[in-house]
């Protein structure tokens, strides 16, 4: 029903690993092949193709659904239809990706204002050229704007006044003795449709009960099940402590009274929480993965 197309390069692994997670298993003859294929009645076919290209191509209907980074959706123009965030690049990093414009460390420069190319257009090299284009022309900025091939930050002072070019942490363009001065965009690793096929109701569907899959294991990768037993003379000092995705389940045990409580926690509160809920007493605490959450 649906043509998918995943991303090559930085966010190969990472997207392939959830598409497992989720239950969704991409299979290829080889790390290299371009070509795959899900064994799922949803998905006909897979191809794996370099973020740039994927939103040109999706919004062309060559495929129905794609994963790419939203820099790559307004670098492009493209018109898609965006399906959400699936933030698993985020939460495996840690940082906010951004789109940012960087100028030498001794420039006086603080915003895009003030940038000049001292009686000549401002040169500037990037990956970006329409997201930079933009930008520096709503500032009023008159600049000529290289395509970089690599190695952006390397090119300030002699080949380029500054540059626009993809950051995660700064540190890159801290050590190539560079600063900020502007972020022109916010990225994120979305989930993107055809106009038209995201029009169809069963493919829109298809397409949403995806996002939902996946969603729900991301969710899931964050968070552990507990459960445990506890004394009825224990149980309130117990429940007190218990944080909750929901309310915790709750059930009688049988014979002595006490209880059995289960509920979902952040996994990276479980090694302070259970060495406490042993010591306000309670017994048979039990951690579990958790494959998937779905609200």
């Amino acid at each position: 029903m649906l043509r998918l197309v995943l991303p090559k390069g930085s966010l190969e692994s990472s997207t392939l690993d959830l598409f497992a997670d989720a239950d969704l298993r991409v299979y290829r003859s080889s790390d290299v092949d371009y070509r795959a294929s899900i064994h799922d009645d949803r998905i006909t076919d897979v191809t794996i193709l370099r973020p740039q290209e994927i939103p040109v191509y999706v919004a062309q209907g060559l495929f129905d659904l794609g994963i790419t980074g939203r820099d790559w959706v307004e670098e492009r123009g493209a018109e898609i239809v965006s399906l959400g965030e699936l933030p698993y690049s985020k939460v495996a990093s840690g940082y906010t990706i951004r789109i940012v414009l960087a100028v030498g460390e001794d420039s006086p420069c603080t915003s895009l204002g003030d940038l000049t190319g001292g009686g000549r257009p401002l040169r500037v090299a990037t990956e970006y050229p329409e997201l930079a284009r933009r930008a520096l022309s709503e500032a009023g900025v008159d600049a000529e704007i290289s395509f970089s091939y690599g190695a952006t930050e390397a090119k300030v002072p002699d080949i380029a006044d500054c540059v626009v070019e993809l950051t995660e942490t700064g540190r890159a363009l801290r050590t190539a003795g560079l600063r900020i001065i502007h972020t022109l965009l916010v990225s994120y690793t979305e989930l993107i449709a055809n106009p038209a096929s995201a029009a169809d109701p069963e493919k829109r569907r298809a397409m949403d009960q995806i996002y939902t899959l996946l969603m729900g294991t991301l969710e899931a990768r964050e968070k552990v099940l507990v459960k445990l037993n506890v004394g009825a003379d224990r149980f309130d000092a117990v429940l007190e402590r218990l944080p909750a995705l929901r309310s915790p389940t709750v059930s009688e045990l049988a014979g002595d009274g006490g209880f059995a409580i289960e509920t979902v926690v952040m996994k990276d509160e479980i090694n302070t929480l259970i060495p406490e809920l042993k010591e306000l007493g309670a017994t048979d605490i039990l951690e579990l993965a958790l494959a998937k959450i779905v609200h």
